[in-house]
């Protein structure tokens, strides 16, 4: 009677997405009697869903052999599948690639007719796409995804249109491609997925996103994932992922020390889940973060320890040399990157840092060619942000050609496509290039008016290396500041409109991509700062200041 109750105390908590009861009821069932090949599925799947690899794999492999033993060899093929792609998720590829290769092997000796041929043809499809052959890994996705359909499997058939989305992005074909990956997520969204598959698609369609500047989609997609992991006990693959793409929204946003937060917390949270390739990507995001602020030593750091992860520490590395004025290991870090570089979504970020390190070394003849590149990207997306990239380097470009009224056209394009993006980091720096732009011009009031923008910005941002540069612009006699109602940040406005409109600090968190938690402490700074002690008192203040 208590093996049975645990064993149904396991299944209910896995259909309320409860990993971790679910993972102590059904061992704690197994130990008693042994799990027949579903519940070792279940287990598996909730043991992976806590990180518990070790667990995971072992309850798939009895599975595995299980089924065999049934006579069941589909459904082996399946749980040999999952295992042998998890271990390849988490860089075991060797022992990975064994399972999936035993798997295919079952499957061709039993000549099934059967969905599992669509899970083994995941493998082949990815394989093409990483190895650049975006034509082939469509027309593999495009037949998983036909034998997804015609057994009504919705994992197979979300996974498969996933894989089509990528595909035509890597193809330049960015507007159908998106919309492919829209609809993969849709699925997700509805619970038509199981957590597993879920996780993959959300992870997978915010990198797409992100690799094509399309901000208005990671934003919501990252927003969408973090309520998907708050709703699940315990979960630890993709909450990690998902910390960093919430940290890099905050970026984007301005809010460098949430951003930092947010990095962190990613850091330690993957730190705990051995092999999770997301850790490198949390610690180049944390190393990019100190760039920007002057912390070099330590960004450093985080590159060499993403480097040791599995990730690329460029271009931010090259631009770290570039700061601390060994441009010629910049410029070799960065040309040797971007003629290694195939992946469509690689190529954005590398060209941009490749414009800035070639004409830090007067080579303009390849920052046009890494600018001609840019723009022809560019044309293929709708992303205002990658818009702006390509026109602050074709401004850039101008300008150190000696043609500053031109320059001066193209970083407006820039200034306003970032501005769209609410980016205020790069509009500072934008300012900075008009400035130089109006000053060989000749217009010294606006080039000033520019600058002092800019040193505000940065000011707020804590970019340090940037304020550095517009301060030894300003001269000697620079502005003197001019204090915020109340002397509240800039964020804090932000959160202080949302409060006047009514919302609730998850509304509000919601909306910033930013925790509940970080949330109620700007609002316990607001109210210190504006002397009140409600949301009602703090609402008339913002309409007594005209602040929405």
């Amino acid at each position: 009677m208590a093996t049975g109750d645990a064993r149904t105390r396991g299944r209910a908590a896995y259909e309320r997405l409860a990993w971790r009861d679910a993972y102590e009821e059904l061992s704690a069932a197994d130990r008693r009697t042994p799990l027949d090949a579903d519940d070792l599925d279940r287990l598996a799947r909730a043991a992976y869903l806590i990180g518990n690899l070790e667990a995971a794999t072992a309850a798939w492999e009895r599975a595995h052999h299980l089924l065999l033993e049934q006579d069941a060899p589909a459904q082996a093929v399946r749980c040999a599948f999952w295992l042998g792609l998890t271990l390849v998720l988490h860089g075991e590829h060797a022992r990975g690639g064994g399972w999936l290769a035993r798997a295919r092997h079952i499957l061709d000796d039993a000549a099934l007719d059967c969905v599992e041929q669509g899970y083994l043809g995941l493998p082949v499809a990815l394989r093409s796409l990483d190895t650049g052959d975006a034509a082939a890994a469509y027309r593999h996705f495009l037949r998983i995804t036909e034998i997804a359909d015609r057994f009504d499997d919705a994992d197979l058939r979300a996974l498969g249109r996933l894989g089509q989305g990528q595909s035509l992005v890597a193809r330049g074909r960015a507007a159908q491609g998106v919309t492919m990956l829209d609809e993969a997520m849709v699925s997700v969204t509805t619970g038509e997925v199981s957590p597993v598959s879920s996780g993959i698609v959300y992870c997978a369609v915010i990198l797409a996103c992100r690799g094509i500047f399309d901000l208005r989609r990671v934003q919501e997609w990252t927003a969408a994932l973090s309520r998907w992991c708050a709703g699940q006990q315990d979960l630890v693959p993709y909450r990690g992922q998902c910390l960093v793409h919430r940290s890099e929204i905050l970026q984007l946003r301005g809010e460098w020390g949430d951003a930092m937060a947010e990095a962190q917390r990613a850091c330690e949270h993957l730190a705990e889940a051995p092999g999770d390739p997301a850790l490198g990507t949390a610690l180049y995001q944390s190393g990019e973060l100190r760039r920007l602020r002057g912390d070099f030593a330590h960004a450093e750091r985080c590159y060499r320890e993403a480097v040791g992860r599995g990730h690329s520490a460029q271009p931010g590395l090259a631009l770290l040399r570039l700061a601390q004025g060994r441009a010629d290991d910049a410029l070799a870090a960065v040309r040797r990157t971007l003629a290694e570089a195939e992946a469509a979504e690689d190529r954005p970020r590398l060209l941009a840092g490749s414009v800035e390190v070639e004409l830090a070394v007067g080579d303009t003849e390849r920052a046009r060619h890494a600018v001609d590149e840019l723009e022809a990207i560019a044309a293929g997306f709708d992303s205002p942000y990658l818009r702006a990239v390509a026109a602050y380097g074709r401004g850039c470009l101008l300008l150190a050609g000696g043609e500053p009224e031109a320059a001066c056209t193209a970083l407006h394009r820039a200034r306003n496509a970032w501005q769209e993006s609410e980016a205020p980091y790069e509009v500072a720096r934008v300012r900075v290039r008009l400035a130089r732009a109006y000053r060989t011009i000749g217009d010294h009031d606006t080039a000033r008016w520019e600058l002092e923008a800019a040193d505000a910005a940065f000011e707020r941002l804590g970019a340090e290396p940037d304020r550095k540069e517009v301060r030894a612009l300003l001269g000697p006699s620079a502005r003197s500041r001019v204090p915020r109602p109340a002397g509240l940040t800039p964020r804090e406005i932000e959160v202080l409109r949302l409060v006047a409109t009514g919302a609730t600090n998850r509304e509000i968190a919601n909306r910033l991509v930013i925790s509940e938690r970080t949330v109620a402490r700007h609002v316990s700074n607001i109210f210190g700062k504006l002397g009140v002690s409600s949301r009602a008192a703090a609402t008339a203040y913002a309409y007594e200041h005209d602040l929405v």
